[in-house]
């Protein structure tokens, strides 16, 4: 039985990396941007192979995407008043958060859930220094933080 190895990661500048790494680097970018349609377009345009690209494409990375891409969770009982689900995208908005989702249930009681689903890629804020903005928001019974 052959002994599974934990993954092991390097930061590693990259002027020092071999050319084709850089070269996989901007297929996937390409083909992240529509700038290429296919993979065929994308590696063809970096003058790679289409088994080089596929050999290293979940390997090399730019830290960047190393770092991003984390989704949070954020459940949310909003009073059923004019203006408090705006004011709480307007936090969203004021730290720089990308919103994937919103889902609303219909108010019970006076309060509804909404469950906002979003990326904190660029935000300027944690996802706890947000959560503690959003309970602070107007309307807001109840918020926390589910998931990321």
């Amino acid at each position: 039985m052959t002994e599974k190895t934990e993954a092991r990661y390097y930061l590693v500048q990259g002027d020092v990396l071999p050319d084709v790494f850089l070269k996989v680097v901007g297929a996937r970018e390409l083909l992240n941007t529509g700038e290429a349609k296919t993979v065929m377009e994308a590696v063809e345009r970096m003058g790679i192979s289409r088994s080089a690209f596929y050999k290293y494409k979940d390997s090399v990375l730019p830290f960047r995407d190393m770092t991003r891409g984390r989704i949070f969770t954020f459940n949310l009982f909003l009073r059923d008043e004019m203006g408090v689900l705006s004011g709480i995208l307007a936090i969203f908005a004021e730290v720089g958060a990308n919103i994937l989702t919103i889902n609303q249930n219909i108010p019970s009681g006076g309060v509804a859930l909404v469950t906002i689903a979003a990326r904190l890629d660029n935000a300027s804020e944690t996802p706890d220094q947000l959560l503690v903005r959003l309970k602070a928001g107007k309307g807001v019974v109840s918020a926390e933080l589910l998931a990321g």
